[in-house]
Parts: structure tokens; C-alpha cells; sequence
């Protein structure tokens, strides 16, 4: 699965659904791709990765048929230089609560002349640096990768706080967006509800969310942290697109934790 593929699911209206990564295993990171995921994103934010640990992580995503992604600890210059240039083929940015911050953001992973959907009365920023990196062969395939696959990166942001949510139209007005994805406990936090995904004002909340990917181009995503299919095919149904599904560690607790 590459992101070409992705995106040829998700123009034809097919959900992608993806997992979550916080152990650094490369033999992890490839069961969990070989499981069948389309995508397998790595947790920069909460998992254990250091920098040099990527390339192997990136390595077997890829060998085990997934395209991987990188949840980055926070939307800065070097933590997007990091995860691109061990090999990602799509970031999710944190915590993102307005244009300007996606603006940066989606700034440092695009090169100097590619397009990063500024409008036209917005300033310019700061671009990706260029160099040779894991991500073109170092070197080899510098062309390639700078003219072909650098465009084709997966752009997602996370609506994490219900800052993000009074500034909806701004967010997913912007043309390089690809999806957003919902941190339901980090909102739900900020609303003072922490994990109470039943109440009102958090599903009040959630409804404006969906209504808001309607009206633009970005497609609802959202975590679905505790392993459950029949909610899998409720969100898909609800028209949520770009779903992580599961993480790594919460697998392994419920299939290790000893019967009582």
C-alpha cells in the first residue's frame, strides 16, 4: 500500500484504515502492517522513538505492506525533518488549533517551489530543508523522490482541543489538507469531559466536526483506541474516512493479559 493507493481508496469513497504504533519494534511495526492495515502510523508523541530508530521502524511498515505514517510530538521544524527524511509518507500533526499553525506546519514538509497551498495574502514561510536523506537513497533517487513522491506526501492534522473546533472553516480551508483526525480523549479533555464520549456537549462537539468535513475537501478522521468492530463500521458508516484503528500496546494487553 503506498499513499497513491490510499488516496485512489479514499476518491472512491473507501474508508483507509490505519494503526497506531507506540513500541519500538521493528518486528512490531512489521506484524502490525502484515495484519492488514492500510497504513501504520508511528507515535512520535507517547510512544518510545528516537530518531535513529525510525529508519528500521519505516523499513518494516514497508516490508510488511503499509505505508508509513509518523504522529509527530509536536508540529516543529525538526521533528517533520526527522519523520521525512527516515522515510514517511504521511504526518499527522498535533494538537493543531488553527490556519496559522497548519500553515507552519505543512511549511516544513513541503521543498522550496512545491506548493504548500498558501493563498495568495498569506506570507511565506520557512520550507523543508533539502538534502540527502534515507527517504531519496541518499541521493540516488534524489529526483525522484523531490519531483514524485516529496508532492505526494499525506497531510493530516489533529483536532485535539475545542479551540480547534471554534476554528473549523480556517483549518479545513486549506487546499494541501488531506484529513483530519479527531484525538477524542485530548477533546473531550479540553471540554473538562475527559473520556465521557456519551455526553452531549462532546457529541455536540463531534456533529459540528463532521458537518464542517462536508463542507470542504478534508475528510473526517478520528482514533478508535479501544479495539471494537462494530464501532469501526458505525464511524465508517457515519462518513469518518481516515481511521486509525487500535494501537500496538492495547493489542498485545488483550490478547497477553492472563485469564482469570
Amino acid at each position: 500500500m503506498t499513499v497513491h493507493d490510499i488516496r485512489a481508496a479514499l476518491a472512491a469513497d473507501k474508508a483507509t484504515v490505519g494503526t497506531w504504533l507506540q513500541l519500538p519494534s521493528p518486528d512490531v511495526a512489521e506484524l502490525m502492517a502484515r495484519a492488514g492495515y492500510d497504513w501504520v502510523a508511528v507515535d512520535m508523541e507517547h510512544g518510545s522513538f528516537g530518531r535513529t530508530g525510525l529508519p528500521d521502524i519505516f523499513r518494516a511498515i514497508e516490508c510488511g505492506g503499509a505505508a508509513p505514517f509518523a504522529r509527530l510530538p509536536v508540529a516543529a521544524k525538526t521533528t517533520v525533518k526527522a519523520a521525512l527524511e527516515a522515510g514517511a509518507q504521511g504526518l499527522i500533526f498535533p494538537m493543531i488549533e488553527t490556519r496559522e499553525q497548519l500553515n507552519q506546519a505543512i511549511s516544513w514538509a513541503v521543498y522550496p517551489g512545491h506548493d504548500d497551498g498558501r493563498a495568495p495574502d498569506e506570507p511565506l514561510r520557512e520550507n523543508r530543508g533539502v538534502g540527502y536523506c534515507r527517504a531519496n537513497v541518499f541521493g540516488k533517487d534524489f529526483d525522484a523522490y523531490m519531483t514524485r513522491r516529496a508532492p505526494e506526501l499525506f497531510l493530516v492534522a489533529q483536532i485535539e482541543h475545542i479551540r480547534a473546533v471554534e476554528n473549523l472553516d480556517a483549518i479545513l480551508s486549506h487546499p494541501r489538507l488531506d484529513a483530519i483526525m479527531v484525538g477524542p480523549y485530548d477533546l473531550s479533555g479540553s471540554m473538562g469531559l475527559t473520556a465521557q464520549f456519551d455526553h452531549p456537549d462532546f457529541k455536540a462537539a463531534m456533529e459540528r466536526i463532521h458537518a464542517a468535513c462536508k463542507r470542504h475537501k478534508p475528510l473526517m478522521g478520528l482514533h478508535i483506541v479501544q479495539p471494537d468492530p462494530e464501532e469501526l463500521r458505525r464511524q465508517i458508516a457515519a462518513g469518518s474516512r481516515f481511521i486509525a484503528y487500535g494501537i500496538d500496546s492495547v493489542f498485545l494487553w488483550r490478547g497477553a493479559e492472563r485469564p482469570r
